[in-house]
């Protein structure tokens, strides 16, 4: 799904699939050999995607077909409820397309099952044309190997408020950076205004455990570990900052669009969000507007989060080569590039965001989002763990309102949270 980023970063269900599930070949598998003759006709689909940019697609097909006489592409759009199911149905059914739209979530059970083709090895010459970070965001915990070609990706940029921070005597030319200093301008925020001004909206999420430094999962991808010493004292942190009302009162059920109000009405001095919430503050917040600061995300790793959607190649298609192909020819560097003009998205091929189009101002709104998500994409990481599901997200955002709240400790609610993503694990 193109579009915000906060949908890219909506994982869908654990996916539930039979170890017998055969793919679109319909015989046991098929070869992880990508060398053969391109040719064959082959199945493409995507996730939600045929409403707006058909004409993109269909050209996008006709030039693969030119580039390889003999090929045919039989292009499928899902829409967006229900994708996971139908992934997971046509799985089991053996009616998987041969080139597959997914995100990290979603390929992971399709390559424990052995039907995501390990492009390491069949197709591990294209890896340098890809970010580092992008091309291991589709790798599985407790698996050798990386399962979808890398396509485009998403990223937000922090907007704060320069008025609140001059107020509350901090520099509007360095908002912070990294966690601790976002701690201590929150605590002053929060004290000169009396308790009036928080400067965050939302609880912490699994990517700000990442961000912080966290040790999310084990290698294997059997256990989560978010809960160790350096989880416990995030969300200690974070206690502190609902406590002296730097935390907004809310942010225990807030919504993307309940944090945006706040920060729309000078109630919150920072926010997450894209070109689009700026056309939105200069007709509905002029003030707020003059004084909007644009800055990359919060982190002290030094990498900032990446949303990331992929391409797979279905391992019993029985047309290695061809599926191998269009799937590269989809998330080649040129392609990729004409994609990301006409939606809000960037490529993940390596030295495409050196381009102009994500380095030169032109004193538009939407230019200038646009370059400082571009500038910070080139050394993000996808902290989400593939194996995390919505379920998980759930239970850790429970957790952390409980020891918010005062009911658990932090390190309570953190040990609650990762036995039931554990349990949850197994399950799946």
């Amino acid at each position: 799904m193109p579009i915000p980023r906060r949908v890219l970063a909506a994982a869908a269900v654990a996916l539930v699939l039979p170890l017998s599930a055969c793919g679109s070949g319909g015989d046991a598998g098929g070869s992880t050999d990508a060398s053969g003759k391109v040719e064959g006709d082959i199945t493409f689909q995507t996730w939600n995607l045929r409403a707006n940019f058909k004409p993109y697609f269909e050209g996008l097909i006709a030039d693969f077909e030119k580039k390889y006489p003999g090929t045919h592409v039989k292009w499928i759009d899902q829409p967006a409820e229900g994708y996971a199911d139908k992934l997971s149905a046509d799985a089991g059914g053996g009616t998987l397309p041969d080139v597959v739209n997914v995100s990290p979530d979603l390929v992971a059970p399709l390559a424990k099952v052995g039907l995501a083709l390990d492009l390491d090895k069949a197709a591990g010459k294209y890896r340098p044309e890809y970010l580092d970070g992008a091309w291991a965001s589709h790798q599985v915990p407790g698996m050798s190997g990386m399962y979808a070609f890398p396509w485009y990706l998403n990223t937000g940029p922090l907007f704060y408020n320069k008025a609140l921070f001059t107020k509350a005597g901090l520099n509007l030319d360095q908002p912070p950076k990294t966690y601790d200093e976002l701690f201590a301008d929150a605590l002053q925020m929060a004290k000169k205004s009396g308790g009036r001004v928080a400067t965050l909206a939302n609880v912490p999420t699994i990517e700000d455990f990442g961000r912080y430094g966290v040790s999310l999962m084990n290698k294997q991808g059997t256990q989560f570990t978010f809960n160790d010493a350096k989880g416990v004292e995030l969300l200690t942190k974070y206690k502190g900052l609902y406590d002296a009302k730097a935390l907004d009162p809310q942010a225990l059920t807030a919504t993307p669009e309940s944090s945006g109000k706040k920060f729309l009405t000078g109630a919150v001095a920072m926010n997450p969000g894209s070109a689009l919430d700026l056309g939105n503050f200069k007709k509905n917040a002029p003030s707020l507007y003059k004084n909007i600061g644009i800055t990359d995300q919060i982190t002290s790793t030094g990498h900032v989060n990446m949303y990331v959607m992929g391409v797979m190649v279905n391992s019993r298609t029985k047309h290695t080569p061809a599926a191998v192909a269009f799937a590269h020819f989809v998330t080649d560097a040129r392609n990729q590039m004409s994609f990301a003009k006409k939606v809000a998205i960037f490529p993940s091929t390596a030295g495409s965001l050196n381009d102009p189009y994500f380095t030169k101002e032109d004193g538009t709104d939407e230019t200038r989002v646009r370059i400082a998500a571009a500038k910070s994409l080139k050394g993000a990481v996808n902290y989400t763990p593939v194996l995390f599901s919505d379920q998980m997200k759930t239970a850790l955002r429970n957790e952390v309102a409980k020891a918010l709240q005062g009911k658990e400790s932090p390190k309570q609610a953190l040990d609650n949270a990762v036995n039931a993503a554990d349990r949850l694990l197994q399950q799946g």
